[in-house]
């Protein structure tokens, strides 16, 4: 899509919309015949902005994948994954949140929390403890060893985390290792941890 194409596009409905508000009871029909030619040029222009052919889908992700009628979105692949992870809450899985938390609170992240992202890949994903939940601490890698020896560093940092784990992204998710103690801490609301007189 072109600059240049969106603003004629644009200028074109504009005009079609001026046509509408000037429509009264008696239009006489050289009016009708100039709205007819202007809907036209604003349809061949919207034809030249509109590429390819329409999505097969309502998925942002998969917008020509395979369809699936009954999907809130039609993708057929994501109603796939989904109806995976109620098969396993379901059927037998595990019924709390991954990995053991329970009753976990939505915490701000730079880079997500895991069960925010939908769709599993073969990756070591290195994590933080932040007080209230694991979090992604650093972008997934692809290298075991580049994982631990990232992990390493941040544990030699300046401001090292009360613990870390890898964990290894497939069709499932596995703790591999652990790293120090996740023990579960109120967030101190009135200006940080430490203050005289503050519990």
């Amino acid at each position: 899509m072109q600059h240049a194409q969106l603003s004629a596009l644009g200028r074109s409905l504009r005009l079609l919309g001026e046509h509408g508000e000037q429509l009264g009871q008696d239009v006489p029909d050289a009016r009708l015949r100039e709205i007819t030619t202007d809907v036209r040029r604003a349809l061949e222009l919207l034809e030249k902005v509109v590429e390819g052919p329409a999505p097969t889908t309502r998925c942002a992700e998969h917008p020509d994948g395979p369809v699936d009628e009954e999907a809130p979105d039609r993708c057929l692949l994501c109603e796939t994954r989904r109806r995976s992870a109620r098969r396993g809450r379901y059927g037998g899985g595990p019924t709390g949140p991954r990995g053991g938390e329970e009753n976990q609170v939505p915490v701000v992240s730079r880079y997500g929390l895991r069960e925010e992202r939908p769709r599993a890949r073969e990756r070591w994903l290195p994590e933080v403890w932040n007080g209230q939940a694991w979090q992604l601490c650093g972008t997934p890698r692809h290298d075991r060893d580049e994982a631990e020896r990232y992990l390493a560093a941040e544990r030699r940092g300046p401001r090292p985390a009360p613990a870390y784990r890898l964990v290894q992204e497939f069709t499932d998710y596995e703790v591999v290792r652990v790293w120090g103690t996740p023990v579960r801490s109120v967030p101190d609301t009135m200006g940080g941890p430490g203050r005289p007189g503050m519990p």
